[in-house]
């Protein structure tokens, strides 16, 4: 198989020079459970996108520091673009930035946390397990990172996990698969990001993020699903 990567990624920062770009980060985590998989990644933040999508078997959407509200041009095409996708039935996962634009582009609503920051390792429970997520724990851990959140589901959509009584997922049809937070993270990855992090989030949430890292997510599952999703999807 062979997907595009859609980076919404807008740090180009001291700390996000100093680490993989997410193009790198989905790409590993997709072949950790695809080592054959290909992958191409377009910076559609700075307005490359694909010229033709129907040339990939599916696409994933990462996240950003950005919000989807901003009303940026890009974020604008982005949305057009996930119209059209999903008009077709194209396949589509969307992580975080990528989770909350879906949402929008179909209809959805997005609203502030009303906790504030939700940082470091998050538990998600699952309320529902489409056949292709058969390898995820009842209860998933992801690391996450995050001010805004999918209030209201886009019409169709079926949640798939919520995080302290907020939805951190859904499935639209065969060819939709969002997640909240971030699978393609690495430990290492987020507890530099948290201490990166600090004033922004505040000194509660950081106490709370870095007790939280303890733990590792369940990115290797997370990955095999994900995988997994792709396939059925791509089934007649």
């Amino acid at each position: 198989m062979h997907l595009a990567i859609l980076m919404t990624n807008t740090d180009e920062s001291e700390f996000a020079q100093r680490h993989p770009k997410d193009g790198e980060k989905f790409t590993d985590l997709i072949l950790m459970a695809r080592p054959e998989w290909r992958t191409t990644a377009f910076s559609v933040k700075d307005g490359e996108f694909p010229q033709d999508l129907s040339a990939f078997d599916g696409a994933m959407i990462t996240g950003s520091p950005a919000s989807v509200r901003s009303g940026a041009p890009w974020i604008a095409q982005l949305l057009d673009l996930i119209r059209n996708a999903h008009a077709r039935q194209f396949p589509l996962f969307g992580a975080c930035f990528g989770h909350q634009a879906i949402a929008l582009a179909l209809g959805g609503t997005l609203d502030h946390n009303p906790g504030g920051w939700v940082h470091g390792l998050t538990r998600n429970r699952l309320l529902a397990r489409p056949e292709w997520a058969a390898a995820l724990p009842d209860e998933m851990k992801l690391y996450g990172s995050h001010c805004e959140y999918v209030s209201i589901l886009p019409p169709g959509a079926a949640p798939l996990a919520e995080s302290n009584g907020m939805n951190s997922g859904c499935t639209l049809g065969r060819h939709i698969f969002t997640t909240q937070h971030h699978p393609e993270m690495s430990h290492g990855f987020i507890a530099a990001l948290t201490e990166e992090m600090q004033e922004t989030i505040g000194s509660g949430a950081h106490a709370r993020a870095m007790a939280s890292l303890a733990e590792h997510s369940d990115q290797q599952a997370f990955a095999e699903s994900l995988a997994r999703f792709f396939e059925q999807a791509a089934r007649p």
